[in-house]
């Protein structure tokens, strides 16, 4: 059958899972929201479980429409919704009820504020700038992670504050912070031994370029939020410096040396974002400014109001 709408292949999605997947599973389709991204679900479950799996029903129509056939796509879903629920299996559902086990597995994560302000007021969140700072359970060793809600904190019966404070000392723990020089990055990606077999001999007080992540490189633009990043980025750069939002995953750190303008990195972010950077991956537009003397973070745009602010005032005296 020839399928023209997203409304008849997700019905028709729906019908095929269901067929091949037996009465003893349960499908709703609904909306869903994830940061960054709004999609149209279809929630695969066992009947009378209260875990389930979702597919996005939304990027299986656009895999449709790119030419994929309706029965590959069927037999995909269906496998992936297996796999993912026999995963679901070895996890303890009571401890998933009892904070003091699910804390030790907080992490954090950064996020657009004004591209999540929606979601944002379901989940407990800590603003930074013009980002926000949300939390998620890792539930390692399954797969996944569970975004921490509103609800799910009165469940536990705790406050947005006792989260926060929680999640800044075993988040960090549970993805440690790392900072690479550029040419390190460059060297690990090409497969080299080390610099030099890449004629990339810089000394350490010459690196001009930096990146901040965790381990893993998912979501390591949630090093933001650590008590220890700025810190530690500072020595590690030489003092202040200014830092650019590659994507949610890491964070491009660059020294405050008087080698770059700020418009130029604002240039260079809003390029990147626009050409190379998935929306579901994206940050902010915005170049981001640490001092280290007065240990402030701001946007660019703040720092060089307040740094021309301050000079003014030191020329009057």
């Amino acid at each position: 059958m020839e399928i023209t709408n997203f409304s008849t292949f997700n019905e028709e999605l729906i019908n095929r899972i269901q067929e091949s997947l037996g009465s003893e599973f349960t499908i709703q389709s609904r909306e869903a929201e994830k940061l960054n991204e709004k999609y149209n679900a279809l929630t695969v479950k066992p009947v009378d479980d209260i875990i389930g799996v979702n597919l996005n029903a939304t990027a299986l129509f656009v895999e449709y429409e790119n030419g994929k056939a309706l029965e590959n796509i069927v037999d995909e879903s269906v496998h992936f919704a297996r796999e993912a629920l026999k995963n679901t299996e070895a996890y303890d559902v009571e401890s998933y009820r009892d904070y003091s086990i699910m804390k030790e597995k907080l992490t954090m994560e950064v996020v657009s504020a004004e591209a999540n302000k929606n979601l944002l007021k379901t989940v407990p969140h800590k603003n930074i700038e013009d980002m926000a700072i949300v939390y998620r359970f890792d539930l390692n060793p399954i797969p996944g992670t569970i975004l921490v809600t509103n609800q799910l904190l009165e469940g536990y019966g705790i406050t947005a504050e006792q989260l926060h404070e929680d999640a800044l000392e075993i988040a960090p723990k549970n993805r440690p912070l790392e900072i690479k020089g550029m040419s390190e990055i460059l060297s690990i990606s090409s497969g080299a031994e080390n610099i030099e077999d890449l004629g990339l001999n810089i000394p350490p007080e010459e690196e001009k370029l930096f990146v901040a992540s965790v381990e893993g490189n998912i979501h390591g633009a949630c090093v933001l939020a650590y008590e220890e990043f700025m810190d530690k980025a500072a020595e590690r750069l030489g003092g202040s410096f200014y830092i650019l939002p590659s994507s949610l995953h890491e964070l491009i750190l660059v020294p405050d040396d008087g080698n770059f303008e700020l418009t130029a990195l604002d240039h260079m972010v809003r390029e990147v974002n626009a050409t190379t950077v998935s929306s579901t991956d994206k940050l902010t537009d915005n170049v981001y400014h640490y001092d280290s003397e007065n240990k402030i973070f701001e946007t660019g745009e703040k720092y060089i109001i307040r740094h021309a602010e301050e000079k003014k005032k030191q020329d009057i005296a």
